[in-house]
């Protein structure tokens, strides 16, 4: 995972290329991702955890974080990769991103025929609601 990030940071696209299963290839546009690579600032790579990957092991996953920066826009990609080993050689195979957690509601949702909650007397959609 390492040596991806530091590709996408150097714009190294041959070794994503490489390093991308060979099944997985076809829909892999080299221009685009280097376009992508050197447009972008890279901050920073987190591994946040491992499983398997080791000596005797044919698969293995990284779940990550990247940081980098496009224009004027920060992101951080979380993402679980696995990878699969072929011929003693390492492949990214897929990764899955990770969004953030569902928004949950502290309070009970207001209806738009319910009283608003300002105390004004009228329904929430003709008060505060309207612009919402």
């Amino acid at each position: 995972m390492r040596s991806r990030y530091s590709a996408y940071a150097k714009s190294e696209i041959d070794w994503l290329s490489d390093s991308l299963h060979p099944k997985k290839r076809k829909g892999h546009d080299p221009e685009t991702t280097r376009e992508w690579a050197e447009e972008s600032e890279w901050l920073g790579l987190e591994i946040l955890r491992t499983e398997a990957g080791g000596p005797e092991d044919s698969t293995g996953v990284v779940e990550f974080r990247a940081r980098y920066k496009t224009r004027d826009d920060e992101i951080e990609h979380h993402e679980v990769a696995e990878f699969r080993r072929e011929d003693a050689k390492w492949y990214f195979w897929e990764g899955k991103t990770i969004g953030p957690p569902p928004v949950r509601r502290e309070s009970p949702k207001i209806g738009r025929n319910d009283p608003c909650p300002c105390g004004s007397g009228k329904k929430h959609k003709k008060c505060c609601g309207q612009n919402a």
